[in-house]
Formats: C-alpha cells, structure tokens, sequence
C-alpha cells in the first residue's frame, strides 16, 4: 500500500489554541507555525500552564516567574498571538496534577476563543519534557470536540540533536508527518529573542531551528474527520 505524501497546505482554521507548558514553548518550537496562521487571517490564542519558574536558566534578583511573564507577553505579540491565558500549575509538575483539572483548563479556554484547532506539541513533548507531554495529553482530554495538530520534529533532526548534546529530544519519521510546512523563521527568531533569559547562550536551540532549516513537520493527533460534532 502507498503511503500518501504529506500535504504543504496550511490546515484552515479560524480560531487557533496553542496549549502549551512553559512560557518559551510557543516561541521556540511552535513560533514558526502559529505566525502562519496569524497571517492567514485566523485568531490565535494561547493556554500556558505555568510561568516556567524551575528553569535553571535566566537567574537574577527578579523573580523568574515574572521575568518570564513579560517576556512571553513581548514574544505573543510578535508571533501574533491575540489572547493568552497564563496559569500557575508547578512548572515541573504538571504530571502531577489531575489530568482532568487540566484538561477542564483547556475546555475553559477553547470555549472562550471557540477554538476550532488547537496546536500543541507532538506525543513524547518533542523535547523530552514531561511537562510538555502532559500539556498534550490535556489538550487531548479537553477538547473531545476539537481537531489537534501536533508539532513535530523529523527524527533524524533529535537524533543528531541528541548525539550533539546528550539531550533527550523525541523524533517521529518524516514519512509519518501529515503536513511539511515551508515557514519564514524571521519572525520566530524575533520571538525567541524575546525570551532573553532563555534564549541567551542556547546553542541547542540554535542548532535545532539550523538544522530544520525552512520546514516544520506537523502530524494530526486527532483529524478533523474524527472530531464529534461541536
């Protein structure tokens, strides 16, 4: 059986939830898709669990947490991200939370901005990190009725990542990719900049957006032919 090629086509959307863990992660890993999207005319709103407090990243006198607020508030609005909702889940614990707390979060907030597509990062968190995975797993739980699409990262890209830097990154074949998206990365790495206590001295990061050079992969965790009736 032939495999169909993935699509180059943005998906349609008027109203785009990305559900994310950390203050960062809409910029570092979802900001080439999400501008995307802005520019093609649809809402997009954003649900981050926590204020990204644990990093061991970015220290000062200030509170992180609050650092790390402004900063995301700078780097939305480059992306042209209209709305976010910043919870104060434990960042670093949100395994630990109840799923069904969580995923009542996200029902709150595609509600609010009648999502009708929310993005999120691919199942294994992309990056490793458990947070990232247990913003997935909500996304999934809490819009029963919504189509998710995941971002991905080619394998090939984690595992050279991963023998570079010892990290943990999670990879999907290319072959599996339902969408390979051409993207601009100027706007993203406008956004990233703003994330400066992040993004300072992140020479895994750098090599990651290198070595994806213009293209994203994106896979459907659930189709919009799969969704109930809204």
């Amino acid at each position: 059986m032939s495999v169909a090629a993935p699509s180059d086509a943005l998906p349609g959307a008027s109203s785009v939830l990305a559900v994310c863990a950390h203050p960062d992660d809409e910029s570092f890993g979802l900001g080439a898709v999400l501008t995307r999207f802005a520019d093609s005319g649809a809402a997009v709103s954003m649900l981050c669990f926590t204020h990204g407090e644990a990093s061991t990243l970015g220290r000062s006198d200030r509170s992180l947490a609050e650092v790390r607020r402004e900063e995301l508030t700078e780097a939305a609005a480059v992306l042209g991200v209209g709305r976010i909702d910043l919870l104060d889940y434990p960042d670093g614990g949100l395994a630990d939370i109840p799923l069904a707390r969580l995923a009542r979060e996200v029902a709150a907030a595609a509600h609010a901005v009648d999502a009708d597509l929310l993005v999120v990062f691919d199942e294994g968190g992309v990056t490793g990190h458990p947070d990232h995975v247990r913003a997935t797993e909500a996304a999934l739980e809490g819009a029963a009725h919504t189509p998710v699409l995941a971002w991905s990262l080619p394998r090939e890209v984690a595992d050279e990542l991963n023998a570079e830097f010892a990290t943990g990154f999670v990879g999907r074949d290319v072959s599996g990719a339902d969408v390979r998206l051409k993207v601009d990365r100027a706007v993203q790495r406008r956004a990233v900049a703003c994330h400066a206590s992040q993004a300072n001295d992140n020479p895994v990061l750098d090599r990651r957006l290198e070595l994806l050079g213009d293209t994203e992969s994106l896979v459907w965790l659930r189709r919009p032919s799969e969704s109930s009736a809204r």
